[in-house]
């Protein structure tokens, strides 16, 4: 679990400076699809998917 927190500490710093200087590319990609993956590994999974839910639930249909 340590390890997996420090990843996404890691991918989520480095995603940051590269959205922040607009470097995006390929390797931009494999920084985001992994900072995601690690992150949905870790405690803050639920509190994400419920937050996702609320805001698709306040959306009204059209």
């Amino acid at each position: 679990m340590a390890v997996t927190v420090s990843l996404v500490a890691l991918f989520g710093l480095v995603l940051f400076f590269l959205l922040r200087g607009k470097s995006l590319g390929f390797g931009s990609a494999f920084i985001a699809v992994m900072f995601g993956f690690f992150l949905a590994s870790t405690g803050a999974s639920g509190p994400m998917n419920e937050l996702t839910t609320a805001l698709i639930d306040a959306i009204p249909e059209m």
